[in-house]
């Protein structure tokens, strides 16, 4: 993922610290250090066959922070500035998603582990699963 772009509003690269040694490596997130809120949900990802996606949603006011902490997967992630598209393979690195986002997981590489953490607990009425109802929102 590039260290040095312009991001879209609210979007943006999370890099948490990586410590090697012989005995492997270790990552450590905290929520309101490294992630840039309290986080209230953890959840993963695993075992998506080829060529499917996940996601195709926006949440109302929640904000993620995902992580590929095994294998790469595409995000495309449109706000009401535009669209932003992240490839994440670094098990350190991770992508900031702002509530009222639209975004699409896809192109998984196999064996892909993402981790996500949310700042709200699991709500359904949460979530827009409408492209046209979002559109609607975005544009005001």
């Amino acid at each position: 993922m590039a260290q040095e772009k312009n991001w879209l509003l609210g979007v943006r690269c999370l890099q948490v610290p990586k410590n090697v040694d012989e005995r492997g490596s270790l990552s450590v997130m905290e929520g309101g250090v490294d992630i840039p809120f309290k986080v209230a949900r953890v959840f993963w990802i695993t075992d998506v066959p080829a060529g499917q996606r996940r996601g195709g949603h926006a949440h109302w006011s929640c904000h993620e922070a995902v992580f590929a902490v095994a294998g790469g997967v595409s995000i495309a992630i449109e706000t009401a500035e535009g669209r932003e598209e992240v490839t994440l393979r670094a098990s350190n690195e991770g992508v900031l998603i702002p509530a009222g986002a639209w975004c699409e997981l896809y192109d998984f590489e196999p064996n892909t582990v993402l981790v996500v953490l949310a700042s709200e607990h699991y709500r359904p009425e949460g979530y827009c699963h409408e492209k046209d109802s979002w559109y609607k929102m975005k544009n005001g």
